[in-house]
């Protein structure tokens, strides 16, 4: 006795093809807002952590700022030693790439969307923003 063989025809496949095609479609869209959402939710624990270093450290060192100069991550004491303020130099992920980690010297937040800088401190108040963030800790749209 002889079994039979039975395969997908060329329409068969056609169909999965399609069908999968179409999800994809649908799924693809809603994982790049999900990632988006993670980038802003990142910046902002990042933020609130650098905040929270600089205030502990004015607190033990009677409300005076850290020497924080402007470059890829010269958070000066804050990130010195034995990571008693912070571990490691923040990241800002909405800016990324290789920026996300530079520092600007200035009194205000970003007015729009940048590349450049990941952070902006204020050497007068101990003031920090996120770069490409408004002053409500909101992210400013991307062109």
């Amino acid at each position: 006795m002889t079994s039979a063989r039975r395969a997908f025809t060329l329409v068969e496949i056609l169909i999965v093809v399609v069908i999968l095609g179409i999800l994809a479609a649908i799924v693809v869209p809603r994982f790049v807002g999900a990632r988006d959402e993670a980038a802003v939710g990142t910046t902002v624990y990042e933020l609130e952590k650098l905040r929270r270093a600089i205030d502990v450290y004015m607190a033990r060192h009677d409300n005076e700022l850290p020497a924080v100069t402007a470059g890829d991550g010269t958070w000066g004491a804050l990130t010195a030693g034995n990571g008693e303020y912070l571990k490691a130099a923040p990241m800002n992920p909405y800016v990324g790439g290789a920026s996300s980690r530079v520092i600007i010297i200035a009194n205000a937040p970003d007015g729009a969307y940048q590349q450049t800088h990941g952070w902006v401190f204020n050497d007068a108040t101990g003031e920090v923003w996120a770069g490409s963030f408004d002053i409500n800790n909101e992210p400013l749209p991307r062109p």
